[in-house]
């Protein structure tokens, strides 16, 4: 069945070059450029911009620009044109396209035009947003519970969302709904029947909501680090599964196996000692005086949902749990300003923040988000940014109209890090469940950021985006500490 799917594929990818833009030709207002990329690499690129209504709700709305870089299609085999969607969200495409994607964003070249796109409100779209920032502080030296932290970020973006009231954008038209419209004009300005979306995260959340909102446009869809349409607010149940899969990994490696015997028993033990005795510290700050701050279970729970999409930063989490249960803790001083300032201001990017809010959470999915986290790891810290600010701009929330899984026949490839605490492999799979024509690699040992971690997943890439066969043997790589 797989390899007629792929000759129709490759068909349908023959037919679609012949009407897709030479790898010379300007295209509307485009100007050729030389991209560089981080690693000094360069290529020929075009920058280009296109106009759309800030909010399509709104008759009166004010035009906006997004701005792209496209790399011309190469070789015999281009079909339609490839969008690259950001993380974030707030992530800039075409900043990712300079970063360690570079070679990907060349490989996948072969297949179409690629398209690195930044998204309204980000990196060179951001047409005047500005961050907020707020008049109150991280409350680091103050003893506060779960409830009264929610309460407090609650405060701070009401704030912020009053700041933006007045300012010269309109926030009703920083959601994914209007988001995946510009999608459209994306592929008219491009003169295509259909485009491929490719993406990551936030990105992934945008092209599961496309599948809903625009199937007929699109061709097929490559995201990794699944966010589903109701998961911008993680659910904290699946992080026993997630530590399962971590203690599989710490047992196969015998010293390992014998520094962490019981990861799940050591984050409880150092919990329970902060619940009853938070500990106050003197913590350096780059370039000032040091600052007091009362250390407590949220404090490390903050830290752990950080990094927890990243196994190499995750793993010094577990070494500074095991220090703090030894009660060496100055070690906390020594790893907690690698990741975060101490009393900082609480600030908030218009995007980001109304983007999620927007996407917000049904009412089932609160109930178990609020039953769970209390006896969760992480707590409500994963996204709690999002979860404290639902609701507060009127308008925003898109319902569960849009939080609806899609169900589609679109050839869809994912990638999943088994071991990714940002989004995690078990609502990765609820995500795509309704997904008839999924091929799903899962790395084993992978993190959130999974793209470039091995060869193999490029490889698999060019062989789903030329209508072959893909293989769903897991993919293993080393994990840093773990070889």
């Amino acid at each position: 069945m797989k390899t007629v799917l792929g000759m129709v594929l490759a068909t349908s990818c023959a037919l679609a070059a012949l009407m897709a833009p030479g790898a010379g030709a300007q295209i509307g207002n485009e100007v050729a450029i030389t991209f560089e990329a981080d690693s000094g690499e360069t290529t020929q690129a075009f920058r280009g911009t296109i106009e759309v209504p800030e909010n399509r709700n709104n008759p009166d709305s004010r035009m906006i620009e997004l701005t792209y870089v496209r790399f011309a299609a190469t070789g015999d085999h281009a079909g339609v044109p490839i969008v690259y969607l950001a993380g974030g969200p707030g992530g800039s495409g075409i900043r990712t396209a300079k970063w360690r994607r570079f070679p990907l964003f060349m490989a996948m070249r072969a297949y179409g035009d690629v398209i690195a796109l930044d998204q309204r409100g980000t990196g060179q779209s951001g047409n005047g947003l500005s961050d907020c920032t707020s008049s109150l502080r991280e409350p680091d030296d103050q003893v506060m519970r779960d409830g009264q932290i929610i309460a407090h970020y609650r405060a701070a973006i009401r704030e912020c969302a009053d700041q933006w009231a007045g300012a010269d954008f309109d926030m009703l038209g920083y959601t994914t709904v209007q988001n995946v419209a510009d999608l459209e004009d994306v592929r008219t300005h491009f003169g295509a029947d259909k485009i491929t979306l490719w993406g990551i995260s936030y990105g992934s959340h945008m092209a599961l909501a496309a599948l809903n909102q625009m199937p007929e446009r699109l061709d097929k869809v490559v995201i990794a680090s699944a966010e589903g349409l109701d998961q911008t607010i993680k659910q904290p149940r699946y992080d026993r599964a997630l530590m399962a899969r971590w203690q599989a990994a710490i047992d196969a490696v015998p010293s390992l196996k014998a520094q962490f015997p019981d990861i799940v028993d050591l984050i409880t033990r150092v919990h329970a000692r902060l619940d009853a005795e938070p500990v106050t510290l003197e913590i350096a700050q780059e370039g000032a005086a040091t600052s007091t701050m009362i250390l407590q279970r949220r404090h490390l729970q903050d830290m752990m949902s950080y990094v927890i999409g990243s196994p190499e930063h995750f793993l010094l989490v577990l070494q500074l749990y095991q220090a703090l249960d030894a009660r060496e803790d100055q070690a906390f001083s020594d790893t907690y300003g690698q990741f975060f300032e101490i009393n900082e201001p609480l600030s908030f990017s218009p995007m980001s923040a109304l983007m999620d809010m927007a996407s917000g959470i049904s009412d089932a999915s609160r109930e178990s988000f609020e039953r769970d986290y209390p006896s969760s790891l992480v707590g409500p810290y994963l996204n709690i940014y999002a979860y404290s600010g639902f609701g507060v701009v009127k308008g925003l929330d898109l319902g569960d109209g849009f939080r609806q899984d899609p169900v589609s026949d679109i050839p869809v490839l994912l990638i999943s890090g088994s071991l990714d605490g940002r989004t995690m492999l078990e609502e990765q799979r609820q995500a795509v469940r309704g997904l008839s024509n999924l091929t799903h690699i899962v790395v084993e040992h992978g993190g959130h950021n999974v793209f470039m971690l091995s060869p193999e997943i490029t490889t698999r890439i060019e062989a789903f985006m030329a209508g072959e066969p893909v293989s769903e043997d897991p993919i293993v790589v080393a994990l840093p500490g773990l070889e």
